[in-house]
């Protein structure tokens, strides 16, 4: 299927980004913290003997916010290149070459668009897979959309409209009673 992108999504996505820079920056600024009151705690139970019980329950106590911390930094971070790869991958997309001349199909039932694909071989292969018979497709074009309960429409990018037009026009019908 084609996935259309706008410059609002792509700027949600940015905006995700950041957000997901920010938690990261977050989380490390607690992991350090946690690190710093684990090593203070360290060092005030060596110095009193009598609660070596105790300094090693709050020592593994601490290690475990740290190990907890550290798992969410490396979430965060690996959400934060997943997000810079998607931010990439769809930058290129929309600098990319001119959408001119190229296709795309919408799968029609009963003349309402139902799905968009990338070729009519796609659609094809994806109402098979619904049980459409693969070779039971037919030229309808002398036929209303409406009364066909599957049809496929080839739609061209079309610059001067700014939008996509079907690549076939429909054959104009006599008005009844029209000169």
């Amino acid at each position: 299927m084609i996935r259309l992108v706008t410059a609002g999504h792509l700027c949600q996505l940015e905006q995700d980004a950041e957000q997901a820079r920010s938690r990261a920056r977050e989380v490390q600024a607690q992991a350090d913290a946690a690190l710093g009151r684990h090593v203070r705690e360290l060092h005030a139970v060596t110095d009193r003997a009598e609660r070596a019980e105790r300094a090693e329950t709050d020592a593994t106590e601490v290690g475990e916010f740290l190990s907890r911390t550290l798992e969410e930094l490396f979430a965060a971070q690996q959400e934060l290149l997943l997000k810079d790869i998607e931010i990439r991958r769809l930058r290129a997309e929309l600098e990319g070459e001119s959408l001119e001349g190229r296709s795309l199909t919408v799968l029609l039932h009963y003349g309402e668009p139902h799905t968009v694909y990338a070729s009519r071989e796609d659609a094809y292969a994806d109402t098979a897979t619904h049980g459409a018979d693969p070779d039971g497709w037919v030229p309808s074009i002398e036929r209303p959309a409406a009364e066909c309960r599957w049809r496929c429409e080839a739609f061209i990018y079309d610059a001067g409209a700014n939008g996509f037009r079907r690549a076939h026009r429909p054959v104009p019908q006599p008005i009844k009673g029209a000169a």
